[in-house]
């Protein structure tokens, strides 16, 4: 009978001992996550300062803003314009612009009307900080026709 309780005791106490041994080591590794999450924390912190003061000097700038947006790291500037050929009488349109666009559509529009040209669909879309005319147009007239070097100039010449 005395042998079974200290088998007892003895089974009680050293699952004990084998947690707190266990516990002993999750604290210093509990205590190493903290300080590493800690650190990362803080390098955050600087990096959401660094980009406050990077926008706040760039706030005014408006090279440095089309930068922001992408169009200097790109290679152009906005707005593009780009007439195409689609086939015999067909003219497609595509207009690039920032989100603070330089023109208004309903010139372009008329620009088109004017080369004799009827818009048969326009769409645009947007994305990031761009904004994607599309007009595809064909000739009032087979005779006549739409020359798209004509059409591109005036477009180019609305945009200045």
């Amino acid at each position: 009978m005395v042998s079974e309780i200290d088998q007892t005791i003895f089974d009680l106490t050293v699952p004990e001992k084998k947690t707190g041994y266990l516990t002993g080591f999750d604290a210093i590794s509990q205590q190493h996550h903290l300080e590493r999450a800690a650190a990362y924390i803080q390098r955050l912190k600087e990096r959401i300062e660094k980009l406050k003061h990077r926008k706040a000097s760039c706030a005014a700038d408006t090279e440095c803003a089309r930068e922001i947006d992408g169009a200097e790291k790109s290679g152009y500037k906005l707005p593009v314009i780009e007439v195409r050929h689609q086939e015999q009488q067909n003219l497609e349109v595509l207009l690039i612009s920032g989100l603070k666009k330089n023109f208004f559509f309903h010139e372009v529009i008329g620009v088109l009307e004017e080369e004799g040209a009827e818009v048969v669909n326009a769409s645009f879309s947007v994305v990031g900080n761009k904004i994607f005319h599309t007009i595809h147009t064909q000739a009032i007239s087979s005779r006549i026709g739409l020359e798209a070097s004509r059409v591109s100039a005036r477009l180019q010449e609305l945009i200045k």
